[in-house]
């Protein structure tokens, strides 16, 4: 079992508590959205899980504590992207998708063909494999990301963890990337979670969005249930419309202040 157990998380840095009192259940194969605004925790839960930040209280996946496994098993069953992944200078694109592949080799081991085959697919399937050979200092911003998320991918870990999946990447990239990854969920059974600030592709994508605010819980459902526009406008302080996508999905629209009035009578 895949599935993701947070009980009475606390995270803190020095004597600040950024995340206090989680509870938080992820269905194994359940792609759930950590949404809230800058500063909720988002982040910091994510770190936590990949045992990156030291937390207190318990997060399980399946029945096995992370604090009870070694690195090399942890690496097995989570990768993370990170939003500003560290990138090796000189290194290609395929040599650093390639380290993904570490957790599964043996000690001193040298990946085999079918490490290069993984490699190779998911180089593809991102739409890097022209630049399997290029040098990562030497790619786009967008590049760079798409790099990140391949080199996660390459792990084959039945728990992915991304923070910010669609940064620095432009609208075609975006539902690119999020195709792939929830089409690599609904094949091979990923449990994802993901801290997102675009709250429209959220509510697509999501099967189930957690809000935090401040560091706590606030609420957990589905993106019906959590993208409403009292709730938006009482934790993030906007003016917005949401709506239904006819069974695809929620957009949130922001509105601004003067021209609400406008719009509202614009708008279906």
């Amino acid at each position: 079992m895949n599935d993701v157990v947070l009980r009475g998380v606390e995270i803190a840095y020095e004597s600040e508590v950024v995340v206090s009192g989680l509870d938080l259940s992820v269905s194994s194969g359940e792609w759930l959205a950590l949404i809230g605004p800058n500063g909720a925790g988002k982040t910091s839960i994510l770190r936590a899980i990949a045992r990156l930040v030291a937390y207190s209280g318990e997060i399980r996946i399946g029945t096995q504590a992370v604090a009870d496994m070694s690195g090399r098993e942890l690496a097995r069953r989570v990768a993370m992207v990170m939003q500003e992944p560290h990138m090796p200078e000189g290194m290609s694109v395929s040599q650093y998708v390639l380290l993904g592949r570490s957790p599964h080799l043996a000690y001193f081991g040298k990946e085999g063909r079918g490490d290069q085959r993984v490699v190779a697919d998911i180089l593809e399937r991102l739409a890097l494999g022209r630049l399997a050979a290029r040098r990562l200092d030497h790619l786009s911003g967008g590049e760079r990301q798409r790099a990140a998320i391949a080199r996660a991918l390459a792990q084959q870990a039945p728990v992915l963890l991304v923070d910010e999946p669609t940064s620095s990447l432009d609208v075609g990239r975006q539902q690119e990337v999020l195709e792939l990854i929830d089409g690599l969920r609904a094949e091979q059974g990923l449990t994802v979670i993901a801290a997102m600030h675009d709250l429209t592709l959220a509510g697509q994508y999501a099967h189930r969005l957690a809000l935090l605010v401040a560091g706590k819980l606030v609420a957990v459902g589905s993106p019906a249930e959590v993208l409403t526009e009292p709730a938006i406008a009482d934790h993030y302080g906007a003016q917005v419309r949401v709506l239904q996508l006819n069974g695809a999905g929620r957009a949130v629209i922001p509105i601004r202040g003067h021209a609400a009035a406008a719009v509202e009578n614009q708008l279906p």
